[in-house]
């Protein structure tokens, strides 16, 4: 998103925040529309439609799937109905009023898009004539969530599909593609949260129009949060009200959160490391400076985000959850990962890591307690690094990362039995503090090398300089 853009953003969060009637309805019509405004330029042109628009689609069934018979009457879902199938019907007639810098402009033919609502409100219709669904349904639901996840997040598995359009049609592929499905990611968490929390019984009933404006929310849209649904249908039917204080800090958090996107970390770009100056470097120093600024650029980058985010969500009245609290300041791997992306975390350990652990101590024949921690640790890890993308690299950044945290946590154990921190000395126990921000900060930093170098010979490479070996 572009300085203009998010102004704008925060110039229609300002008038929505401030309806006192209609204002769920509103800020329906806004989210829905800026799903598609935010779309970046795709090699398939008509897929800048297509994508948000089965963004939509989704969630819309994955509301009927969750939601109670009581809610899906006509008279409840009639409103938010009109609304998002009249902002869809704006968006594809822009092929004739070509507002070119409001929203895209090649879009499919009418017919098409009527045939996709067709289908969609027949599928729709169907589900709604269900009063209970077998659980094996919500268990389809959530393999399809993530098989379109594993699609977008395999660019080469993704685009061999896209690629075989031309040819099926008898024309060449051209060149390059490029393809993403913007926001999908935290959609499709948001709606498994919705899933799973259905399956065990303790998801509350909400509105059609409530379930879509929590997913598609649009300040949390591209790049977080991820909220919970009863938390924040809570706060969108009693908005926190927006006092002196609360312009000060919807502000404050705007503005922190621009100036660290747009200043600290575009500044950190022009010296982050990046494969060509990974490549060109030969010197251990500067490949150090070159990493310091690559962890801090990604930090303030996303953290910027999510201030911006936050600042724009208490324009509307809602407190989105905090997801950063001073990662690179804490002093071991695990109190890194409490810290940052708190809330990608949270979920894996709510709806993966809980349930795993308490399966396998639970078994008839458990585990040792060591390889139980050890399993969990490294395969929730690997799966946060699969979020990101189905590469090598990725995965390998994951396991980095929960082989790390099971050595720590098997080196506290150790340690506990053998000394208290809190009979050392104040100024051992600040050593000993300083030391962990540290040790913990650097392999972090090492760890960052998985994600901006493609492959795992450029990594060793990369890690060869800065031990000054090669």
């Amino acid at each position: 998103m572009s300085i203009e853009q998010l102004i704008i953003l925060a110039s229609v969060a300002i008038i929505v925040g401030q309806l006192k009637k209609g204002r769920s309805l509103a800020l329906l019509a806004v989210s829905v529309f800026v799903i598609y405004w935010l779309q970046p330029p795709q090699s398939f042109v008509n897929l800048t439609f297509w994508f948000p628009t089965a963004t939509l689609a989704v969630t819309v069934l994955a509301w009927l799937l969750t939601s109670t018979p009581e809610s899906r009457g006509w008279k409840q879902t009639r409103h938010a109905l009109a609304v998002i199938l009249g902002v869809v019907v704006l968006v594809d007639l822009n092929r004739y009023f070509q507002f070119e810098q409001v929203y895209i402009t090649q879009t499919p033919r009418l017919q098409w898009v009527g045939t996709a609502v067709a289908i969609v409100v027949t599928s729709a219709l169907l589900l709604a004539r269900f009063r209970k669904f077998p659980q094996s349904l919500f268990v389809v639901a959530i393999i399809g969530l993530i098989g379109m996840l594993t699609l977008i997040k395999a660019p080469s598995a993704l685009g061999m599909i896209f690629e075989a359009v031309p040819a099926f049609r008898g024309n060449e592929a051209g060149g390059s593609l490029s393809l993403s499905w913007l926001g999908f990611s935290y959609v499709a968490f948001r709606l498994m949260h919705t899933i799973l929390d259905r399956m065990a019984g303790r998801l509350p009933p909400v509105s059609l129009a409530e379930y879509v404006n929590y997913a598609v929310f649009f300040p949390s849209f591209t790049a977080g949060p991820i909220d919970r649904l009863e938390r924040f249908t809570r706060e969108l039917n009693a908005p926190v009200a927006l006092d002196r204080e609360g312009w000060m800090d919807a502000g404050t958090r705007f503005f922190v959160g621009l100036f660290k996107k747009f200043v600290i970390a575009d500044a950190l770009a022009w010296i982050a490391l990046n494969e060509t100056f990974a490549a060109q470097t030969r010197s251990a120093g500067w490949m150090w400076i070159l990493l310091y600024a690559y962890s801090l650029r990604i930090y303030f980058d996303f953290s910027g985000y999510t201030d911006i985010a936050i600042g724009l969500g208490r324009l509307l009245g809602v407190r989105l959850p905090e997801n950063f609290d001073s990662p690179y300041l804490k002093p071991n791997l695990t109190q890194f990962w409490n810290s940052w992306h708190m809330t990608l975390t949270q979920w894996f350990r709510a709806y993966y890591f809980n349930p795993l652990t308490r399966a396998m101590r639970s078994a008839k024949q458990p585990m040792p307690q060591f390889l139980v921690i050890l399993i969990t640790q490294v395969s929730t890890m690997a799966l946060i690094g699969l979020w990101h993308g189905v590469t090598a690299g990725f995965v390998i950044w994951g396991l980095w990362h929960g082989i790390g945290l099971f050595v720590q946590n098997r080196w506290s154990d150790f340690m506990r039995t053998r000394r208290s921190f809190q009979n050392e000395s104040s100024t051992r126990q600040l050593a000993l503090k300083y030391a962990g921000i540290f040790l913990t900060f650097h392999f972090v930093s090492i760890g960052w090398l998985f994600f901006v170098l493609s492959t795992p010979a450029l990594v060793w490479q990369a890690a060869l300089k800065l031990f000054g070996v090669l």
